[in-house]
């Protein structure tokens, strides 16, 4: 049986290519464009006694109120924002260099592992985002709570060897917020490493083990900065969203763990107070992205240059 084709220079319709092309430029324009005008426009308005905020235009005109000027003048003195604000990349900063530490051996096995079995090792990594995180997130503070197994277990075993005299607290603490963070975004970091470590050439460590050098050797000097665009970009899959983390250090943290996330939830719904909220939040997104678009920036010149 013979099947026509058509000719190589039939004109083919542009709609196609625009719909593919379109539509993720539309789905982020829709879901990340339109909210963030809306939130930007929300920080310019005026608060309403009670509560809400008044529309910007109103009455044939543009009302603005600078509701950037506490934010910024808090942060340079000093204040509750800026502290929140540090506090959130110094705890943002420790969870992405702890999952890291712990998430680069995994993906480094997972990439030297038999062909047949990667499949299974990918699975066990995506199996927590089976699970709703809040679950997993009362799991850990059931886990840590002074009742719980792993307080109780620590407790009894620190004060029968006479290491401590009341039992652990565990939970309420920097520690137990840390622990349920990198637990959380773990996977985040995984995923990004054993894409990069798995595309790796295998003859790269063969060649090098043939030319007398160590593992260790070899590790360093040839699989990470070969791997280096997957820990950069588990590093930002992990970093950005831990910034304004408001479930963890609300469920795990103390009432001394100041994260902007609880800030900004604290400006809505205790203080009502929603154009102040968005100014922090606008500012929150500011500091987080325009380092990290002068970042990417950088390593695209650097890319260009080599």
């Amino acid at each position: 049986m013979k099947y026509n084709r058509k000719s190589p220079t039939t004109p083919r319709s542009p709609w196609g290519k625009w719909s593919v092309i379109g539509t993720p430029y539309l789905w982020l324009i829709v879901m990340l464009l339109v909210p963030f005008i809306y939130l930007f426009m929300i920080s310019l308005a005026e608060m309403v006694q009670g509560g809400g905020f008044m529309d910007v235009y109103r009455d044939g005109g543009w009302f603005f109120k600078d509701n950037y000027s506490p934010v910024f003048k808090d942060i340079m003195d000093g204040g509750m924002y800026r502290a929140a604000y540090l506090s959130s990349l110094y705890y943002a900063s420790l969870t992405a260099i702890g999952c890291l530490i712990i998430g680069y051996p995994f993906a480094y096995f997972m990439a030297r592992a038999r062909k047949e079995l990667q499949p299974t090792l990918l699975l066990f990594v995506m199996l927590p985002f089976w699970i709703s995180m809040l679950i997993r997130v009362y799991a850990i503070k059931i886990l840590f709570d002074d009742s719980g197994f792993l307080a109780s277990t620590l407790s009894g075993a620190l004060m029968g060897l006479g290491l401590i005299d009341e039992p652990l607290h565990l939970l309420g603490t920097s520690f137990s917020m840390m622990f349920g963070m990198i637990y959380v975004y773990l996977p985040f970091m995984v995923l990004p490493l054993y894409s990069a470590l798995s595309k790796m050439d295998p003859r790269y460590w063969e060649a090098a083990a043939d030319l007398g050098s160590t593992p260790i050797k070899t590790f360093f000097l040839i699989t990470v900065p070969l791997s280096k665009s997957g820990i950069v970009a588990g590093l930002m899959l992990v970093f950005i969203p831990c910034i304004g983390e408001y479930v963890i250090p609300q469920l795990l943290g103390g009432a001394d763990t100041l994260m902007i996330g609880r800030v900004l939830a604290d400006e809505y719904f205790q203080n009502a107070d929603w154009p102040r909220a968005s100014a922090l939040a606008i500012t929150l997104i500011l500091l987080v992205l325009v380092p990290m678009a002068i970042l990417n920036k950088y390593q695209e010149k650097t890319g260009e240059s080599k």
